[in-house]
């Protein structure tokens, strides 16, 4: 089992961690089986959030009887300092614990600093002297405030998107975490699931002993698959190499990775899933995705009154109506059988 230090917080885990946002999405049974078994499978630290609905509930219920043996990580949306306290309170409440090990500034559109006007890190400080969080820390989706995270050196953990479809900025970032002792821990390590090969994730990661993967998992299988790196490291053989190389050149450029981050749309868009339905009838083949209540909620697209405020919202400034309008495109010549795809 490889084992990671998480920058100069102290923590040691298993460089194989739970992203718990999925989980939401479960009922409480199946959730909590899913829970427990990743802990008695090896896995220690656990990444949630006050926004991710009842996920925190379910970490709670599941593993409080063994919180000394684990870590929690969550995340707070507030942006002043009464909405984080309140969203602290209720996180402590549905963990149920008296700490959290890693607490995180969620998906800032700032790097907050000492004396900014806005009081926040001054106030994460103060939670830290209380013991009411262990470690103060920050996740972000724009490379440029990454990078200005980063550089300021103020947070222990620093959470970004991080994947092999990952560029030649985001790679030396992380190799800066690990000189200046941050803790990095990388989401959306499938790209909000357009990489479909778990050991070519998982053997790309390995190669930056500092980074920590949370891998989102709602399903039973798809923990066995992740629990089973514990045992079986997966290598960058050159097959893997050439997965990856393809993989690159199919999905390089703009693309959503899914996030949400865009909606609400008020004309009831889904976005998240309309503005890559190309890559994923490819990607992910199902024929799902050509039922008629996706061919429904594509055809949502030609309602938009292009208000442009899934763009404003998107965390990778993607051009999204354009993107929306690609690929319904795409998708009405898929239904026409003008262009095959496996299904």
């Amino acid at each position: 089992m490889r084992m990671l230090k998480l920058g100069n917080t102290g923590i040691e885990t298993p460089q194989n961690a739970f992203g718990a946002l999925p989980v939401q999405r479960c009922d409480m049974d199946t959730a909590i089986k899913i829970l427990r078994k990743a802990y008695d499978g090896g896995m220690t630290y656990f990444d949630t959030a006050r926004a991710y609905s009842d996920s925190e509930e379910k970490i709670g219920r599941a593993l409080s009887d063994v919180r000394d043996k684990i870590f929690i990580a969550t995340k707070t949306m507030g942006r002043d300092t009464e909405s984080v306290k309140r969203q602290l309170d209720e996180s402590l409440k549905m963990l149920k614990t008296d700490y959290v090990d890693v607490y995180q500034f969620h998906c800032v559109e700032q790097c907050y600093k000492p004396e900014d006007g806005t009081g926040m890190y001054e106030f994460a400080e103060d939670l830290k002297r209380q013991g009411v969080i262990r470690h103060i820390g920050i996740t972000a989706h724009k490379i440029g405030i990454a990078e200005e995270i980063v550089d300021s050196g103020l947070y222990e953990v620093f959470q970004f998107p991080f994947s092999y479809l990952s560029g030649e900025r985001e790679e030396k970032m992380v190799r800066l975490c690990e000189e200046k002792g941050i803790g990095f821990v990388c989401m959306k390590g499938l790209s909000g699931g357009l990489i479909t090969n778990s050991s070519a994730a998982m053997a790309y990661i390995y190669q930056f002993p500092n980074a920590l993967p949370i891998w989102g998992i709602q399903k039973e299988s798809e923990l066995d698959e992740w629990l089973s790196f514990m045992k079986n490291e997966p290598e960058m053989t050159e097959d893997i190499k050439r997965i990856i190389e393809a993989d690159r050149a199919e999905l390089s450029g703009d693309f959503c990775r899914g996030c949400g981050y865009c909606e609400p749309c008020p004309m009831g868009i889904t976005i998240h899933q309309c503005a890559r339905i190309s890559l994923m009838l490819r990607r992910a083949p199902s024929g799902d995705w050509l039922s008629q209540y996706w061919q429904d909620e594509m055809k949502k697209i030609d309602s938009c009154i292009n208000c442009r405020k899934c763009e404003s919202r998107c965390p990778y400034e993607l051009h999204t109506p354009e993107l929306l309008k690609k690929n319904y495109e795409d998708y009405k010549k898929v239904l026409a059988g003008e262009v095959s795809v496996d299904q």
